[in-house]
């Protein structure tokens, strides 16, 4: 008995200075907690939906030990990167236990301990590092474009004209989304930024999550219904575009530039055919959209490069 009123007398010990000697807990009720933690799926519904999203099943995550890579592809270098205001080429440090994506990579979780913790790690507007004067804002979608951006231009051409893609990864790197939208990245001809870059409010958030939350980060068709009538037959311009991509890759196929595979052939070449194959890698491989992201840029851009190569 006397062995257990000790325990009791540690444990209530214990608990006190924990809640006395933290400026955090002494402030949290019970309330706070059940605004997240109670008998509705508001956190579960998220949590199943994100572990079917690419951030939650994809293996890149294990990039992150290198400090070049960690700011974006390790969730928990993320979530600092964010805090510290810096952008992924200013990461120091690479994550020695890199992370996916996950809830606390973007929200701020446990810092007040109320349903606050929702609030995102930042949602300053993000100046693209890899051109000058260029500035994403895009409301809470400016969360995404701290990682969704190019990591680099394309090279000038040299003395004779010729551009060199220096390996099998030459590009602009993985998520030029923001760039996309804004019009800005491509190589075969100068485009303007996008009304779902600038007039859509909360950009990616918008049409990525949705008024529900959805955080599968697929597209959400009621969003667009918000400016598009019902008939828009996004499809159809999707295949559209669809048709200048395969005619591109052929192009490029033949051309040498590109392999079967779909991986760029490591050379010297022309500015115009190299530009050609950049554009392929950022609008294909990169951006991903079939054009949706910026429909006028997007068709420019390989209706340029076809034209450069035949």
């Amino acid at each position: 008995m006397q062995a257990r009123t000790r325990f009791i007398g540690v444990l209530l010990s214990l608990v006190v200075l924990l809640v006395g000697t933290s400026s955090v807990f002494a402030q949290v009720q019970l309330t706070d907690c059940m605004e997240c933690h109670n008998d509705t799926t508001v956190i579960t519904d998220k949590q199943t939906a994100m572990s079917e999203s690419m951030h939650g099943t994809g293996e890149s995550y294990g990039r992150g030990t290198r400090n070049s890579c960690a700011g974006c592809h390790s969730g928990g270098a993320f979530s600092k990167m964010a805090a510290a205001g810096l952008r992924p080429d200013q990461v120091e440090e690479g994550d020695p236990n890199p992370t996916r994506q996950d809830c606390r990579a973007c929200h701020q979780i446990h810092t007040s301990y109320t349903t606050a913790d929702w609030a995102l790690e930042t949602v300053d507007p993000v100046t693209l590092y890899a051109f000058e004067g260029v500035t994403y804002d895009g409301g809470k979608g400016n969360l995404c474009a701290n990682c969704h951006q190019p990591r680099r231009a394309i090279a000038a051409p040299d003395a004779d004209g010729n551009i060199a893609v220096t390996s099998t990864h030459w590009g602009p790197h993985h998520g030029p989304q923001s760039a996309m939208l804004l019009g800005v990245g491509g190589a075969s001809a100068a485009g303007d930024a996008s009304l779902h870059g600038t007039f859509v409010a909360d950009g990616c958030v918008t049409c990525h999550v949705g008024e529900n939350d959805s955080h599968t980060f697929e597209a959400v068709d009621a969003s667009c219904l918000e400016c598009h009538a019902e008939d828009f037959d996004t499809e159809g311009f999707q295949d559209e575009i669809q048709e200048l991509i395969d005619q591109l890759g052929e192009l490029l196929v033949a051309k040498g530039l590109l392999d079967e595979e779909g991986h760029p052939v490591v050379g010297t070449y022309p500015a115009a055919e190299a530009s050609a194959l950049w554009d392929y890698i950022f609008i294909v491989i990169e951006d991903g959209s079939r054009g949706v992201h910026n429909p006028a840029y997007t068709r420019d851009l390989l209706e340029a490069a076809i034209a450069a190569l035949q």
